[in-house]
């Protein structure tokens, strides 16, 4: 006679996770809320994800595998299993031993899964039990081998959380106090906002989900998932997040923006936030503005030498205009910047028109757009042109007539720095003629676009020359290297305690594309992206790819690194 399987509210009891009330309860909140008792436990607070899972474990007769444990992940074979099915159904492969898959699986209960896997693989599966965030964890931070791990220990700490259950009914009848320093949420809200700081993260993602709150971190440019925080806690961390940065807490149905200014480490730093309602509540992200960030040099930004000779001669004109394109996120503001910093002379009048002000600079006449009282873009740069400065940095050409206003002022003595949102230098002249602007203003008035991406730089005290086996043919060939070229000279990542993915920081690689005067041509005959390419090409500008290769070959960073950024926007061949 089989033998009967312990209930899971019975196995959490015996274990003491909780006790026999509280099971009660969250098998009633399970009940109420279609959520299986685990679900319901986490979603309420009574027991954590980890506890789950290892409960789940023992009522199937499973093994629990942690991720977090000191040399897990090491275990993954990835390798051993398809990509998309790993993204997919949520598995880990720890790689295949008599014919069968050991897999990790979050949800025992899923037959459907199991039977699924067993006929796509024509094996049999030996499935173990993982925790669905350390899972998820991997699978988006790129495992031991990709983007840096996220850190085992949980914010929500087991002081804070008691002191929240003291503070709140689980029912949730009573709020949690959002404004007193005191309080556990201003707690914890806190120590995100320095732990994210001191993680070099450039933006925090504070996302709602059905079961939980996702915390998340950008960090060099790739999200890792920090936390899951509860779900009882969503209204109180976000109230906490929205109080802070100046918004109103009570609506909930219309995008918000707003600010946050916050000493951490004896720095003051801002975070710019954002809200937009979503379908489980409201998504925030705050992006971290470090005031040392658009200060780091001209030569610190990943010039190659005679790209920086060039940079330094166009942003030295009398006039013109000087695009810096790419997608958001790509550092085009850090890049303007830090051309103003070097610019910024008492000789010199320097104004800008930004949405938002980002950084602040001293000596720099700068101007916020506000668009509900008028100030716009076109308002502030006709302003400016009375002002009689020698340069002007507009944030972004968004529309014909900024873009007209703009090219007036540079064929009247101005110099203008500006951003575009186009995949490669050349498609800057045709995204200003499509946007309206006649093509002769397009092609005596541009001096030069430069596109850039940010890449990941190899951490030093880590990183190992590549062998034969570590290199891929397939990035060696999008970034035109043969392998006989690359032996010796091109590093792999290793991960270590400081840079968690092999890699710490990040570099530019970038495509300078000067004007002349067949170009210019091209340019007011309305010639397509293809044919404005190949004559930069022939004029000497040197494609995203091939400044990467040269950092590869220099050991800055890696084939796959260069690839990701240049080959997905088209910057390549």
């Amino acid at each position: 006679m089989a033998r009967m399987r312990k209930k899971l509210g019975q196995i959490l009891v015996g274990s003491s996770v909780m006790n026999a009330e509280q099971a009660d309860r969250a098998l009633k909140h399970g009940k109420a809320t279609g959520k299986r008792i685990g679900e319901a436990a986490i979603e309420l607070g009574l027991a954590t994800e980890k506890q789950i899972a290892k409960a789940l474990a023992e009522q199937y007769g499973l093994e629990y595998f942690d991720l977090d444990a000191p040399g897990a992940r090491d275990k993954i074979d990835q390798s051993a299993l398809d990509a998309n099915i790993i993204k997919k159904f949520l598995v880990l492969p720890l790689g295949k031993s008599g014919g069968k898959m050991q897999l990790l699986i979050h949800d025992p209960m899923d037959l459907e899964l199991l039977d699924n896997l067993r006929f796509r693989l024509n094996m049999e599966i030996e499935p173990r039990i993982a925790p669905k965030s350390q899972i998820r964890g991997f699978i988006e931070g790129g495992g031991s081998a990709g983007g840096p791990r996220q850190p085992t220990e949980s914010l929500v700490t087991d002081s804070i959380d008691r002191t929240i259950d003291r503070s709140v009914d689980r029912s949730m009848d009573r709020s949690i106090d959002v404004s007193s320093e005191d309080s556990p949420v201003v707690k914890l809200c806190n120590r995100i906002l320095e732990e994210a700081l001191r993680m070099r993260t450039s933006d925090i993602h504070i996302e709602p989900m059905g079961d939980r709150v996702r915390l998340r971190y950008r960090i060099d440019g790739v999200c890792i998932e920090r936390d899951n925080l509860p779900k009882r806690m969503q209204n109180s961390v976000l109230s906490r997040i929205k109080l802070m940065a100046g918004m109103n807490i009570a609506e909930k149905r219309i995008p918000q923006d707003g600010r946050i200014k916050l000493p951490i480490d004896g720095v003051q730093i801002d975070f710019r936030v954002s809200a937009c309602p979503a379908y489980h509540g409201e998504s925030v992200v705050l992006r971290i503005l470090r005031p040392d960030a658009v200060r780091i040099g001209l030569e610190n930004l990943g010039f190659e030498p005679d790209n920086l000779e060039t940079f330094n001669r166009i942003i030295r004109r009398p006039n013109g205009i000087f695009l810096v394109t790419g997608p958001t996120g790509s550092g085009k503001t850090t890049t303007l910047y830090s051309a103003l910093d070097v610019l910024n002379r008492p000789d010199r009048k320097i104004i800008t028109a930004e949405d938002p002000v980002e950084y602040n600079f001293e000596g720099i006449n700068q101007c916020q757009v506000r668009e509900s009282i008028g100030l716009t873009f076109p308002a502030i740069l006709r302003s400016m042109l009375r002002q009689a400065p020698n340069i002007i940095l507009v944030g972004e050409i968004r529309d014909r007539e900024v873009g007209e206003i703009a090219i007036q002022a540079a064929l009247t003595g101005h110099l203008v720095f500006s951003t575009l949102h186009t995949n490669d230098a050349p498609s800057a002249i045709t995204r200003l003629i499509d946007m309206g602007i006649k093509p002769f203003l397009v092609a005596s008035s541009i001096q030069a676009v430069m596109a850039q991406r940010l890449i990941r730089v190899l951490y030093d005290g880590s990183k190992q020359l590549a062998s034969e086996e570590d290199l891929d043919p397939k990035y060696l060939s999008l970034i035109d290297l043969k392998l006989k070229d690359a032996l010796g000279k091109v590093y792999k990542p290793v991960p270590c305690d400081a840079a968690p993915g092999g890699y710490k920081g990040r570099k530019g690689i970038y495509e300078m594309m000067i004007m002349n005067s067949e170009l210019r041509e091209l340019a007011f005959k309305l010639a397509p992206v293809a044919e404005l390419r190949r004559a930069a090409l022939a004029s000497g500008m040197r494609p995203l790819h091939a400044d990467g290769r040269i950092k590869v070959l220099n050991g800055v960073t890696t084939p796959e690194e260069i690839a990701r950024v240049s080959q997905a926007d088209g910057g390549g061949h």
